[in-house]
Parts: structure tokens; sequence; C-alpha cells
């Protein structure tokens, strides 16, 4: 009898993981449905603005995907039978998520993200968080991972379109190009863990292929009967794939050839699709298992010996191999009128992150107290001086009355002060740096006062003026008092100024002479350091070795060498 009922469960299971189930998302929803009866699907989410891709963890019951229309990553928890605790994972510095894909073993999402052309981890509780790639990257879409062999692929349909190869831990020298040639569209692709195989499908071409993980041994599957094939997974002996122009999921024998069948019609877009079961997601054991690896913070899986490297979230050092530091040490602010964003200088992709406040309608300027760690910027439409730390705490307006056209800010961090221009008013004022003791400095022979910059170790205030018929670049005394102008030849629309402290010079970039030049701070040794490529500069700093400048017409930062002028850099496009 015991012996029976142990071959009556046998059986059981495997009759239970006989059929796998087809998980797929919309545009609008997230299906499923078992391919013994395809006729049957259950809408397990709903509520999807513009979904693309989707995937899952099977062990932790997970299921994730990408909303474009959110811009986020959401998951829900899925018990087989309905989803629920539905939670936002990444909810910023998305724009259009096409491709995702969970590493189970080591519990996090990779994507690829089609406008900011970037490759991207983080652990699944979007917590953690790092660019992988985002160099010569143009328009990614469907992206893989095999974490029992530390690599993950992705396809690139931009205008040069390719498959591409590396570890999953993000190291460039891991990198490859694997396809290259007879490719336009490459959407979906998965893969066949056991014989080391990429299947992938173009969306122009019409057809499915078969290749290794080098890209070599590329094989026809199927052409006919692929109208406009957008996704692909795989179970055994079939590959099953979403179908834009049909609205269905198709069906194709590896094995045994012949035609394409459709399985399903859908009455929203079918998107991306996966095979639910746990055969999809096989155990292997990892380095990272034991105590995250020893990692600090993010533990990712290498294609080479110990098989793993730690790493730290977008815009942190790792000071040693294993630990990563307190926060950015280096870092920009820019301002971008509706957001404020920062760019580490730590890590090289330089990713803007924007930070989370509210109500910003018009920033100009932006500054930074060292000491207390508060940002403060003007806002041209809300008329007022706010701050605010950047985490997004803290927010508070600090000047809103007698505010017209506030432009530069500036914080002198030593006596705990602001000071600020505005065009409306025509006034340079201070306060302290929680907006009492309020007081205009200079109110006379001012048409356009911008910039201003302080230099508290001097006892200096400086300030450009973009004044139509006599542009000038003033100092005065932090009072206001012993006021000088420095420069007030071949100027233009002088926008933005950036002091040295260590060499007593002062920068300044003008948009109408399309120049960054230098001087002393007590005006003398006038140079040129930029004249070329300069369309529109606006804003200025400076940090280390280097200048930094905001362009409107490129829409772009740029830096380079604050003597020079070379080692130019696109830092943000």
């Amino acid at each position: 009898m015991s012996m029976v009922y142990i071959l009556l469960l046998c059986w059981l299971t495997s009759v239970s993981y006989a059929f796998p189930k087809l998980l797929f998302v919309t545009n609008k929803d997230i299906r499923i449905a078992n391919v013994s009866r395809p006729s049957k699907v259950v809408t397990i989410v709903k509520d999807i603005e513009e979904g693309a891709a989707v995937d899952y963890y099977y062990a932790g019951s997970r299921i994730c995907w990408t909303d474009r229309g959110l811009e986020m990553i959401q998951c829900v928890t899925y018990n087989g039978s309905e989803a629920y605790n539905r939670v936002e994972v990444v909810t910023s510095g998305l724009i259009t998520p096409d491709g995702l894909a969970c590493d189970w073993l080591t519990k996090k999402l990779y994507w690829t993200d089609g406008e900011t052309n970037r490759v991207e981890v983080a652990t699944l509780d979007g917590k953690l968080r790092k660019v992988l790639f985002w160099d010569d990257i143009d328009q990614p879409r469907a992206i893989a991972v095999v974490p029992m062999d530390s690599l993950v692929f992705w396809t690139d349909w931009g205008e040069v379109p390719k498959i591409e190869r590396a570890g999953m831990n993000g190291d460039p020298t891991t990198r490859k190009v694997i396809v290259n040639s007879n490719i336009f569209w490459p959407n979906g692709l998965t893969v066949d863990y056991d014989q080391r195989r990429i299947y992938w499908l173009d969306g122009r071409l019409h057809f499915i292929e078969v290749m290794d993980y080098d890209g070599r041994n590329r094989k026809h599957l199927a052409e006919k009967g692929v109208i406009y094939p957008f996704a692909l997974a795989l179970f055994q002996d079939k590959l099953y794939w979403t179908d834009w122009k049909t609205w269905s999921v198709h069906v194709f024998d590896r094995t045994s050839g012949g035609s394409p069948k459709e399985m399903l019609h859908s009455n929203y877009v079918p998107m991306d699709i996966r095979v639910w079961d746990p055969r999809r997601q096989p155990y292997k054991w990892t380095p990272c298992e034991h105590n995250n690896g020893g990692c600090s913070h993010l533990c990712l899986l290498a294609p080479y010996a110990p098989g793993f490297t730690c790493a730290c979230p977008t815009g942190i050092k790792l000071i040693n191999n294993f630990t990563c530091a307190n926060g950015a040490q280096e870092l920009l602010l820019i301002v971008q009128r509706t957001d404020i964003s920062r760019i580490s200088l730590d890590s090289p992709d330089h990713t803007n992150l924007v930070l989370p406040l509210t109500g910003v309608k018009h920033s100009i300027a932006i500054d930074y107290d060292p000491i207390d760690g508060y940002i403060y910027w003007t806002d041209d439409d809300v008329q007022a001086i706010r701050r605010a730390r950047m985490n997004g705490s803290g927010q508070e307006d600090l000047i809103t009355t007698e505010v017209e056209h506030p432009d530069g800010i500036a914080v002198d961090w030593i006596a705990r002060n602001m000071y600020w221009t505005d065009t409306g008013t025509d006034r340079i004022e201070v306060a302290r740096l929680d907006g009492r003791a309020r007081k205009v400095l200079i109110n006379e022979d001012l048409v356009e006062p911008r910039a201003v910059a302080v230099a508290p170790e001097h006892g200096w205030l400086f300030w450009s003026d973009w004044n139509e018929k006599r542009p000038k670049i003033e100092r005065a005394a932090l009072d206001g008092s012993e006021r000088v102008v420095l420069v007030r030849e071949g100027l233009g629309w002088p926008n933005g100024i950036a002091l040295d402290y260590g060499t007593s010079k002062l920068y300044w970039c003008d948009a109408k002479t399309d120049k960054i030049e230098v001087i002393n701070m007590d005006g003398s040794d006038r140079r040129e350091v930029i004249s070329d490529n300069l369309l529109h500069i606006f804003g200025l700093t400076l940090l280390g070795d280097y200048l930094y400048w905001t362009d409107w017409q490129r829409r772009s930062v740029d830096r380079a060498d604050k003597v020079t002028g070379n080692r130019r850099e696109l830092i943000m496009d």
C-alpha cells in the first residue's frame, strides 16, 4: 500500500509539472495560461499603464514587470492561484524599461532601458541599484541572465543592431558583441541552459535563430509564420513567442520543425512572455549565498574566479574589494527646470539621479552647505528661495516676499549666510541660512544681476551682470562695501561664475561670446580657457582640476581641464 502511495505521489508530481504555464504581460495586464488548456487564460494582475517586460522568481513566489507608462518596475506575490502584495520596486531613473530578467540565485533584477540606454541591476526590493553598462548602447531591449554561468545577454536594435554578452557583474572586459550581421530588429531572446544555446528572433527580418553563447553556429529555425515576433520563451522542445501583428501567442517545436501554430489570441497586444516552471530556474550554489560574499552591499556573479565581485550602488566608490564608501564623495548638483538631480563623480557612469523634491517649478541656480547638508535653490515660477536635504527631507521655503525673478545663489558656509541675485528687483540680498536677518546689500547700478559666488576666506562676493549695454563682472566685500568692477570689456552675456579658492582665480562663461575665461580675483591676468563648441553656456562650477558647465542648446554637461581647457569630456547628454 505504501509503495502504491509513493508511486501515485510521484506520478501526480510529474503530471503537475508535465504541462507548464505561460506567463505573459500585455500592455494592460499580466496573464497566465496552462499550455494544455491555452484557451483558459487567467488575468492575475490588472491596471497596468503600459506593460512591457515580465519575469519571475519562482522559489520566492514573485512576479515582476516593467511599466513604461508609469516608468517603474513593480512586483507581486503569486501563490499559484492569486497575486497579492503589489509593491513598487524601482520608481526613479526609468524612462522606457523594455527588458527584465530575474537572477533567481542571488535574488536580483536586471533590466534594459531603451531611452536611458543602460543595463542596470538591483536587489529584488530595489534598495541597492547599480548601472552596469552605459557606453555604446542604443535602444537595448530583451535581456536574459544565466546565473549558473554568471552571464547576461541583451539585444540592441539601435542604429547598429547587435546582441551582446557580458559578465553579470558588469566587468567591461567580459563584454562581447556576439551578433552584428544579418540582424535588424532583434527583439526577444531566451536561453537553453543545458545545451548552452541562445534562441532569438528578429521583428523585421521575420525569423527565429539559434546559436551558441559566442554567437557561432547560427541556424535558422523558423521563418514561415513568423510575422511580427516580439518576445520569446523556451520550455523543453517548445518555443513560445508573442506577435504584435496577430496579437497572439505562437508555439513551435524546435526538434520536429514544421509550421508554427497559434496557441491563444489576446484582446490586448501581448508583450513579454515567460514559462512559469521551477525547471526554468534550476538551483546552483553561488559564493554570494554565504554572508553575501562578504560584500557590504551588492554581491554580483562573475564569470571568473572566485565567481563574484562586490559592487556599490550607483555613484558610490568601492574602497576595497568588499566595502563601499559611506555615500558619494564627489558629486555635481544639476538644475533642470522642474528637476534637481545629482551626478556622482565617484563612478564612471555619471548617472543622473533626480532628488525626491516636491513642487519644483522653474529652478534656476543651486548651492550646497557642506556643514548641515542642505541644498539651496532659486525658483523663478514659485518666486522663492528654497532648501532641502538631498534625500528630500526638511524641504521648506525660506524667502517668499519681495521676490520677483530670483536667479543666482551662493552659500557662505563659514558665516552661515546665503546670497542671491534677483533680475526682477535688480538686487543682491543676503540672509541667514534659515531666512532670518534679510538685508539688501546692493541695489544701485544693477540691471540684470545673474550669477553670484562667495569666497568667505577672502571676504569677497562676486557677481555677473547681464546689462545689455554695459555687461560686467564685479566684486565687493561680503557686507556689500568696497565694490569694484573686475571685467567690463569683451563681455556679452556673462552667465555662470566659479571660484578657485586655492589659486585665487575667478572663471566665468559667456553665452554671447561663447567662451570660458579666467582672471585673478583682483581682475588681473585675463585669459581664454575654452572657446570651441560652446553653443549656449549657462552654469559653471569647479571641482578639483576640472571646470564643469551646462549648455542650454546642447542640453549637456561637459568638463575640461581648468588650466589648459583640454581633456574635455561629456558628462551628461
